[in-house]
């Protein structure tokens, strides 16, 4: 027996730190795959289902194999259930001597500059806000981390963490006067001294793009690259592999000048008048659309005069700006600082605005209080590729969802991945007698107005029989919203007092706390329900999905895609699309069944399912759950489950 297959028997070392540990075939087999990857320095594309135990599978290896280890996840908080308790328990387990260091973002961390900067401006907009940035002046000498996740009396949501945290445009490096105390620079030390460093996705591409710029690295040189919830990993690399600049970047540097000029010029008096100026300039640019969020494609501006001539006057303030900087900038460190800052964010405003290399695609991206201007790559293949093979390093990608019915092809091809070893292990889960799907008759096309109507009309009678228990996932805000009102309506007319939930009253966690806690809500929510959400038991019986979750055609980088596959004569939609529909569905799906235990019914109302070709493709790619349209096998399903906990 190998050292793995002991680590992973049911007499092991798991087994003797880990409460009800079961030996599962599927684990060790990916342990495996992994440990020989690791040891060849090659790269493997792994998808685990639910219940696989695919986050042991991957440390076991990593913490074995004696080398550095860079693991990057999706979130924050997956960065700190690995750091808090996955990984110390796969420690303990193999009694291995490995050093582990959590680095997060430099926005997660209090800079002792701009903290100084914004006590010495002393313009808070709120009370709240003063007596916030009190609390944060305590922390930040009391604290060893600077972690704002440590300081829990101050809301994540609060506006001041902006004025008292640094960003790679405005930290002053090795010039800042608290360079030796300073908290990011600390994370990063331990990070290089580390046997282990969990990241996340941002952080890790943030630092890609930087090494790619010739700047110096952010995480330290490894042995083997992990990314779990791979998944995520196409959007994310798009992002930081294209250039953008936003309004709220115009904002925090004008901000910025004027504070660094009231601490290193307070005579001049010209530099924060200018600073004010491109504050105006660049929120004014913002109120040219009227949209509360969305996306434009660079030819949805071309015949907007107004849009344009704010765009000139935000770029006239900003040059303006930069001259009164150069003046001042010998004056100090923070001054040249944004001196800099002032030309760069120039220099990507003029590239946006020529667009040269056809290869990339110009956007722009609105937000409540800021619009941000996007230039993002059409293939993201080659760039990644040249990533990967450029080292000599093992390269772990491991989710739940990354095929296409066993298929890997759209997957590595989005990564430039074609010579991966692929390897994909079935939950464990007997989805046949633990979940039903249902795909109720007679729904309207989901393109019509009456279709988020008609989805809450059917899903009331299953919500019925599950007595509550549910989710209700929407691909749209405007969807969510209207059912959610459609939902408290019937519930109240039909004198049901099964507690609604809606995504936004509440950050996430508090919303999830809730809903377990009561065991028989209704949660209605939208994307960022979709995923990392993990809700065992009885609380969750069902969750509806009210159509395919295709995006939007119009969508700018999507749909520049899309032309130049069928420029090329191939089949958009069928190659990118439905693919990319079968992933996030399997990631909505997957919220199901979380235990061995669990029973559910996964309502999937899109009549497309059915009706269309590829809908065959698609529900194949689903768990092998029964199949169902009609109502009374739903409620006989549970029908069962109540006579069977009796």
């Amino acid at each position: 027996m190998s050292e793995i297959e002991k680590v992973f028997s049911a007499e092991g070392s798991l087994a003797a730190v880990v409460a009800d540990f079961r030996a599962r075939a599927g684990q060790l087999e990916m342990a495996s795959a992994i440990q020989k990857t690791i040891q060849k320095q090659k790269v493997i594309v792994t998808e685990a289902g639910t219940g696989t135990g695919k986050t042991f599978a991957y440390l076991v290896p990593a913490l074995l194999s004696g080398g550095k280890v860079i693991i990057s996840t999706g979130t924050k908080n997956l960065q700190d259930q690995l750091f808090d308790r996955d990984i110390p328990t796969v420690r303990a387990a193999l009694k291995a001597p490995v050093s582990v260091a959590l680095l997060k973002g430099r926005a997660n961390y209090v800079c002792h500059h701009h903290l100084a900067n914004t006590q010495a401006d002393g313009r808070m907009t709120t009370r709240e806000d003063v007596r916030y940035l009190q609390m944060i002046a305590s922390f930040a000498r009391r604290t060893q981390s600077g972690d704002r996740a440590d300081l829990a009396d101050v809301p994540e949501s609060a506006g001041v963490w902006a004025q008292v945290t640094s960003t790679r445009e405005n930290c002053l490096g090795s010039n800042c006067e608290h360079f030796d105390k300073c908290f990011v620079m600390r994370a990063r030390k331990q990070a290089l001294d580390a046997d282990v460093v969990v990241v996340n996705h941002h952080l890790f591409f943030a630092d890609v793009a930087l090494r790619d710029e010739g700047v110096a690295e952010l995480l330290p040189k490894c042995n083997t690259v992990i990314f779990d919830e791979a998944h995520q990993l196409p959007e994310t690399a798009s992002l930081f592999f294209g250039e953008s600049v936003s309004t709220a970047q115009l904002v925090d540097l004008a901000r910025d000048s004027r504070m660094e000029g009231i601490a290193g010029a307070r005579d001049f008096a010209a530099l924060p008048e200018a600073a004010l100026a491109l504050e105006k300039a660049a929120r004014d640019l913002r109120l040219t659309r009227d949209e509360d969020n969305g996306r434009l494609t660079h030819k949805d501006i071309n015949g907007d005069s107004a849009f344009t001539s704010a765009l000139d006057n935000a770029c006239a303030k900003l040059s303006a700006l930069f001259v009164l900087l150069e003046s001042q900038a010998e004056r100090s460190e923070g001054l040249e600082n944004c001196r800099n800052r002032t030309q760069e964010m120039a220099k990507t405003i003029s590239r946006w605005r020529e667009a040269k290399d056809d290869s990339y695609v110009r956007w722009i991206e609105l937000f409540g209080q800021s619009l941000q201007l996007h230039a993002t790559p059409l293939s993201i293949a080659e760039i990644f590729r040249k990533q990967v093979t450029e080292t000599s390093r093992a390269w772990v990608f491991t989710s739940a969802t990354l095929s296409v019915n066993g298929d890997f092809k759209h997957y590595c091809g989005e990564l430039g991945l074609e010579d991966a070893q692929t390897s994909s292990w079935a939950s464990p889960f007997d989805f046949e007698h633990q979940a039903l799907l249902y795909v109720p008759q007679n729904m309207p096309n989901p393109n019509t107005r009456e279709y988020t109507a008609a989805v809450v009309k059917a899903a009331l009678p299953v919500l019925l029989a599950s007595e509550g228990r549910a989710f209700l996932l929407f691909t749209s805000l405007r969807a969510m919203r209207e059912a959610c009102d459609l939902v408290r309506e019937e519930f109240k007319a039909r004198g049901l007092d099964y507690p609604v939930l809606l995504q936004g009253e509440g950050s996430r966690t508090e919303l999830l706390d809730r809903f377990r806690k009561l065991g028989n809500a209704v949660l209605v929510a939208s994307q960022s329900f979709w995923e990392g959400v993990d809700v065992r038991g009885d609380a969750l019986s069902v969750v509806v999905i009210d159509r395919l979750p295709f995006s939007p055609p119009d969508d700018p980088v999507l749909a520049a895609r899309i032309d130049k596959m069928n420029r090329e004569g191939r089949n958009a939609f069928m190659e990118y699309q439905v693919p990319q529909a079968v992933i996030t569905l399997k990631q909505g799906a997957g919220r199901l069944i979380r235990d061995e235990t669990d029973r559910g019914v996964l309502m999937i109302c899109d009549p497309r399912l059915v009706e269309k070709p590829y809908g065959k493709r698609i529900w194949r790619s689903l768990p092998p759950m029964k199949r169902t349209r009609e109502l009374s096998e739903v409620e006989a399903f549970f029908a069962r489950a109540t006579v069977e906990t009796v």
